[in-house]
């Protein structure tokens, strides 16, 4: 198998920067949370909801399990699987290696890759560097990214463009991270007239709008005000992963905060749910389904309730953090599970998944 390099990382060279540079301060703030993540996991005490609901087994399924496409259309290119690597991190040399390694991944394996928050890059030029993913992944859907908050701190149409020139981006993602933004430390906390200000941007960027959580869920209700703006797609990232108040709270030295994060560890709105219920009453509007998924069972489960594709960052951390060969054994085993997920329910594609009988069983 193809190896990262160098591999393997955990421990190693891959989580080390480049000890003739001093960093800057949000370099640091980039590599603790990778650390964090990878070492100590912090996680909210929701679950994602996907147990909650069950497939009907087709014992007759009538379809040939080789002949089972599990392949979507997004935006004009072609993924093998409904998933794609969602934002993780940028803004540092470990940062560096670590989108080098996952966007090479998801150009082998056909999945989308989306880079984390861009912000840092867009005021220093220096860090442009630990993005530039797209001659790794020259033929998936690359996804831009920064906090929708920065709409409040001086970013505009402008800094939206430059991140997608930057990564010659498919389309444009704001991150929503308001519980996220009180923990951080120097967080941004003027959320007021955030809507309006996306709404203009979809009317005049020459690409794709995408609005995404960071793991606390969209509800049905922010959905529609998104949906009723033009924002092309939302990303649910719903409670039941990774919890940044968490993180946050491991970062500072505050004992309020300490204190106060306490109270959000069961905090956010469970991704089954956040799925089901703006598919069930959201027009015009696409669903990705992350927070959680990390099964091709979800995956299928996600389809079934009303998403159009998957998203994954914690699982592809941890696993880059070891080696190639860990990354594609979870690649592999995502498409094996879904399809035999399809074969059981009887279904030939993804559009026929569906359509798939599902049911709440708690």
């Amino acid at each position: 198998m193809k190896k990262f390099l160098p591999d393997p990382v955990a421990g190693g060279d891959f989580l080390v920067g480049d000890s003739r540079k001093k960093p800057s301060k949000i370099s640091v703030r980039k590599d603790e949370h990778i650390s964090i993540a990878l070492s100590e996991f912090p996680s909210v005490e929701l679950d994602p909801g996907f147990r909650n609901y069950r497939f009907e087994h087709n014992a007759l399924p009538e379809v040939d399990f080789s002949e089972i496409d599990t392949s979507v259309n997004v935006l004009g290119r072609i993924m093998s699987i409904p998933m794609m690597i969602s934002p993780i991190t940028g803004g540092s040399e470990k940062s560096k290696k670590v989108n080098r390694a996952l966007s090479e991944l998801a150009n082998d394996f056909k999945i989308g890759f989306a880079v984390g928050s861009q912000r840092c890059a867009l005021t220093d030029s220096s860090l442009e560097m630990t993005y530039k993913i797209r001659k790794y992944a020259p033929d998936i859907l690359v996804f831009a990214n920064f906090g929708a908050v920065q709409l409040n701190y001086g970013f505009s149409i402008d800094e939206c463009r430059r991140a997608i020139d930057m990564i010659d981006a498919d389309a444009m993602v704001f991150h929503l991270n308001p519980l996220h933004e009180v923990f951080q430390m120097g967080g941004n906390t003027n959320f007021s007239g955030i809507l309006n200000k996306i709404e203009k941007i979809c009317s005049k960027l020459d690409a794709p709008v995408i609005v995404k959580e960071v793991g606390y869920g969209i509800s049905q209700t922010v959905a529609q005000r998104l949906a009723d703006v033009g924002v092309y797609a939302i990303d649910v990232a719903g409670a039941g992963s990774i919890s940044w108040s968490e993180i946050e709270k491991k970062r500072s030295k505050d004992v309020v905060v300490h204190s106060a994060s306490k109270a959000f560890i069961g905090w956010g709105n469970p991704t089954a749910e956040c799925i089901k219920e703006i598919a069930d009453n959201v027009e015009d509007i696409k669903i990705i389904a992350s927070g959680g998924v990390k099964t091709g069972v979800d995956m299928a489960k996600s389809i079934a309730l009303g998403a159009d594709f998957c998203g994954n960052a914690s699982e592809f951390l941890k696993r880059v953090s070891i080696s190639r060969s860990e990354c594609e054994i979870f690649v592999e085993s995502l498409i094996l599970e879904l399809k035999t997920a399809m074969l059981c329910t009887g279904c030939k594609n993804i559009n026929e998944l569906r359509s798939a009988k599902i049911k709440k069983v708690s």
